[in-house]
C-alpha cells in the first residue's frame, strides 16, 4: 500500500535521497584491514557521541547485544534485564543459545527497574547458582512505551553494578530519542557503563547498522565476537556513509518524531475505549483496546485495512512507533482511522470488511 501510514515501527523508516547519494558517494576500503575510510570514522563519531574509548560497526543491534554480554560473561554466567527488553524477548535467546548465560528478568511497570531491584536480584555467591556476571538497562524501552531511564536511576543501577563487580551494558538503540527529549547527552547517559550502543537503522533511517562502544581492550575483544559471528564486512563504507549522513542530517528529527508521538498520543487518548497505561515520552506509544471489546490483532488489522499499520504487542496492547517517514499529515490520519475502527468496534462490528468502510 503506497500511501501506508506505517506506524509498525521506526525501523519501517527509508533511506532519504540525500543518505542514498552519500553511500553511493562511500569512499571504501577494508573493514577488516581497518582500511575502510568510513567506517572508522562513523566508529571514531559514535564512541565520541557517548563519550567512550572506541567503537566497532555491527550489523545490527541484536549483534550489539549479544557481542557485548559474549564479552563479558562466560557460559554459565547470569545477566539482570527488564523483563520486557529486548534482549529477553525478541534476540532469538541469543543470550542463552550463543553465550550460555542464564537471564533474570524483572518485573517493571514501564521497562524502568530500580537500584533496589537491581540490589536485590544479585545473588549471593554459591556454588549451586549462577554467578550475576553483568546488568543491563534499555533506554529507551522499546516495548515498554517508549519510556526515559531518569539520569539518576540510570547512575544508581550502574553504581550497584560497580558495587557488586558486575558489568554494566546499555541498550541505547533509541538513546538518541532520549537525548531530544530530555536535552541530556548521550555521554552523560552512558557515562561508567562498560558498553553502550546506539542504533543507525531506526530513527535515524539507515537501511541497516549499529555502532558498539567501550573501551578499547572490550572493542578488541568484540571485533573477536563479530567476526566469529560472521559480521566482519569489507567495504562497510557505503553502510557507514548513511550513518554519518544521519548523524549530520537526521537527529533533529528524532524530536519531531518525538512531538509527533505526543500529537498521536493526545488524539488516541480522546476516542472512547482506547486508554493508555503511562504517558508517551519519546517515539514509541503503547495503548489497549480492551475498552473496545476488541483484539490487538483485530484493531491492527482493521486499521490496516485503511492504511494505518499499527502493532499488535499482546492480547490488547498496541504499540504506535513514529519515525522520519511519517509527518503530521500521517498523524492526523491515523488519529482519524482509529477513531472510525474504535467507533466501529463499540457498535458492536469488527472494524468493517471492506478497506472503504
Amino acid at each position: 500500500m503506497p500511501d501506508l501510514v506505517d506506524l509498525f515501527s521506526d525501523t519501517q523508516s527509508r533511506p532519504s535521497a540525500g543518505m542514498r547519494e552519500a553511500m553511493a558517494r562511500a569512499e571504501v576500503g577494508d573493514e577488516q584491514a581497518g582500511s575502510d575510510p568510513a567506517t572508522n570514522a562513523l566508529c571514531a563519531r559514535v564512541a565520541d557521541l557517548l563519550g567512550m574509548e572506541d567503537a566497532v560497526f555491527m550489523p545490527s543491534g541484536t549483534m550489539c547485544n549479544l557481542v557485548a554480554i559474549l564479552v563479558q560473561t562466560r557460559p554459565g554466567d547470569e545477566i539482570v534485564v527488564d523483563g520486557t527488553s529486548h534482549i529477553f524477548n525478541t534476540e532469538a535467546a541469543g543470550a542463552a543459545a550463543i553465550a550460555g548465560v542464564a537471564t533474570l528478568p524483572l518485573a517493571t511497570r514501564d521497562g524502568v527497574f530500580s537500584a533496589a531491584q537491581a540490589e536485590a536480584a544479585i545473588r549471593p555467591a554459591a556454588r549451586t547458582a549462577p554467578r550475576p556476571a553483568l546488568i543491563s538497562i534499555e533506554n529507551t524501552t522499546a516495548f515498554s512505551g517508549g519510556s526515559i531511564w531518569p539520569l539518576d536511576t540510570v547512575r544508581e543501577v550502574r553504581d550497584v553494578a560497580r558495587r557488586h563487580g558486575l558489568k554494566a551494558h546499555m541498550d541505547g538503540a533509541r538513546l538518541l530519542n532520549a537525548v531530544a527529549a530530555t536535552g541530556i547527552s548521550a555521554a552523560d547517559y552512558a557515562a561508567g557503563f562498560d558498553s553502550a550502543w546506539i542504533d543507525l537503522s531506526k530513527g535515524l533511517g539507515c537501511p541497516v547498522g549499529a555502532v558498539l562502544c567501550g573501551t578499547r581492550e572490550f572493542i578488541v575483544e568484540a571485533w573477536r565476537w563479530k567476526y566469529r559471528l560472521g559480521g566482519a564486512m569489507r567495504q562497510s563504507g557505503v553502510l557507514a556513509a548513511a550513518g554519518l549522513y544521519a548523524l549530520d542530517h537526521h537527529v533533529a528529527q528524532l524530536g519531531v518524531d518525538n512531538d509527533n508521538a505526543a500529537t498521536l498520543d493526545r488524539g488516541l487518548r480522546a476516542i472512547d475505549g482506547i486508554a493508555f497505561e503511562a504517558a508517551t515520552q519519546s517515539n514509541i506509544l503503547r495503548f489497549t483496546v480492551e475498552g473496545l471489546n476488541a483484539t490487538a490483532a483485530a484493531f491492527v488489522e482493521a486499521c490496516e485495512r485503511r492504511g494505518v499499520r499499527f502493532r499488535a504487542t499482546g492480547a490488547h496492547e498496541v504499540r504506535a512507533t513514529t519515525h522520519l517517514d511519517v509527518d503530521a499529515e500521517g498523524i492526523t490520519r491515523a488519529i482519524d482511522v482509529a477513531g472510525g475502527v474504535a467507533a466501529a468496534f463499540r457498535r458492536g462490528g469488527a472494524g468493517g470488511s471492506s478497506p472503504a468502510a
